[in-house]
C-alpha cells in the first residue's frame, strides 16, 4: 500500500466520521515529505469549494508561503473534479496520483458529468445557462493587466 495514499484514505474516513463531507482525502508531498493532509469539508464548513484537494492545496501553499507548488505531488482518493483539477493545474503540480475514478464517485452520488458537458458545450439543463455579457468591457481588463508594470504572473 502506498503510504501517502493510505494517509489520504485515512483522512477521507476521518472526514466522513466527523460528518464534514464526502469520502474524499488528499495529501500533498514535497521530496517524500508530507506537507498537508486534508479531507472533504463541504458540509462542515458550508463551502462548496472545500473539496479535499482544494483544502490540501490551500494548506500547502500557506505552509510553503507560495502559490506555485510545482515541486509537489498530490495524492487523492478519487479522480479530481474539474474544479480541483484546475486548482492542481494552477498550483503548477505535474504529478497527480488518484485511486477511485469519476465513475466510482458517481455511484456514490458525486456525479461531475454535468460539469464535463457544460465544458464541452453539450449540457442540456435549465439549471445553468452560461451567457456572455459585456465582453468588450471585461476583455479590456486583460489589456490593463498586461500594462501593469508590477504584476506578478501566475
Amino acid at each position: 500500500m502506498n503510504k501517502f495514499m493510505q494517509l489520504a484514505i485515512d483522512a477521507a474516513i476521518e472526514g466522513m466520521q466527523k460528518n464534514m463531507g464526502g469520502p474524499f482525502g488528499a495529501v500533498i508531498v514535497l521530496n517524500d515529505e508530507v506537507i498537508s493532509i486534508a479531507h472533504n469539508e463541504v458540509i462542515g464548513t458550508n463551502d462548496p469549494t472545500a473539496h479535499a484537494e482544494m483544502v490540501a492545496i490551500r494548506r500547502a501553499t500557506k505552509i510553503l508561503n507560495r502559490f506555485n507548488i510545482s515541486d509537489c505531488e498530490i495524492y487523492s482518493t478519487c479522480e479530481p473534479c474539474p474544479m480541483c483539477l484546475s486548482a492542481i493545474h494552477w498550483a503548477g503540480m505535474t504529478k497527480l496520483y488518484f485511486g477511485a475514478d469519476r465513475y466510482d464517485a458517481a455511484i456514490g452520488g458525486f456525479d461531475d458529468e454535468f460539469i464535463y458537458k457544460i465544458m464541452d458545450g453539450t449540457a442540456d439543463s435549465l439549471l445553468l445557462k452560461p451567457e456572455i455579457i459585456e465582453k468588450e468591457k471585461c476583455a479590456k481588463l486583460f489589456k490593463l493587466w498586461n500594462q501593469k508594470l508590477d504584476r506578478v504572473q501566475y
